[in-house]
């Protein structure tokens, strides 16, 4: 078992709180909070620093969800079957990150990364007004599939897990960005509570680091759902290019590299 220095667990809590906070607005906290976990622990596992980042994550994202819910209509027709789907295919995810390579996923996240962006930045109405749309069969049949398929991804790889979702609910779901919000957090706290069991159930989580992670992560994650709320959907757009472009900039160096 890893034992984490004093030093390092300071910064860990520190990118946790940062993680909590960008992941309760647009998701992309693992892009802050993965790095740290490696650098902190150069020598783990892999599914050791995922594990642990599930355990830490699970309680902001959750946090999130909740103050959202209190605030904002939540679309349930539509977030409640895509969170079923995900958290199923999400352990089926993390069942895999031991033995299927990922160097071949990169290109393809990069290039969904590059579409998706593009075509926000080039809608600028998109998700500005929530259209009010009642979720049918039709559209629950569409939140089991992707939600699914993002579950899958979150428990295997994960990065850009949270801007895949709201960019999928905005586009599939007539949302707003913020409603698109509040329902990624709900997928997203589904497929990590799967992963996390699959990790847990095969001792790949410390528990004591990702239980102290995940005190600063709740933080961040009142600080930027607070932030989201008051400021609506034109700042989490804004926050959601940011972020996936962050991701673009990271996913090329990696892919190129």
């Amino acid at each position: 078992m890893f034992h984490v220095e004093p030093a390092d667990l300071i910064l860990l809590c520190a990118a946790a709180f940062a993680a909590g906070m960008v992941d309760a607005v647009v998701g992309g906290g693992g892009l802050i909070q993965i790095p740290a976990l490696f650098g902190a622990m150069p020598q783990a596992q892999p599914a050791t620093v995922f594990g642990t980042n599930k355990l830490a994550s699970i309680f902001g994202t959750a946090s999130a969800a909740m103050r959202y819910a209190r605030r904002i209509d939540v679309p349930w027709r539509a977030a409640l079957p895509a969170a079923a789907a995900a958290f199923l295919l999400s352990y089926f995810g993390a069942m895999t990150v031991a033995w299927l390579p990922k160097d071949w996923l990169r290109p393809l996240v990069l290039v969904l990364l590059v579409v998706v962006t593009l075509y926000t930045y080039a809608r600028k109405d998109l998700g500005a007004v929530d259209q009010g749309r009642r979720h049918g069969p039709r559209d629950m049949v569409l939140a089991v599939f992707f939600g699914g398929l993002i579950g899958f991804y979150d428990g295997f790889f994960g990065p850009g897990t949270g801007s895949f979702l709201i960019f999928l609910f905005v586009r599939l779901f007539g949302m707003d960005f913020l409603k698109a919000s509040v329902s990624a957090k709900i997928v997203n706290a589904a497929t990590n509570l799967s992963a996390l069991l699959f990790f847990g159930a095969h001792g790949h989580v410390l528990v004591a680091t990702g239980l102290a992670m995940a005190v600063f992560n709740v933080g961040g994650a009142q600080v930027g759902s607070h932030m989201a709320i008051r400021h609506g959907a034109g700042f989490v757009r804004r926050v959601f290019l940011l972020v996936a472009g962050v991701f673009i900039i990271k996913f090329a160096w990696d892919t190129l590299r």
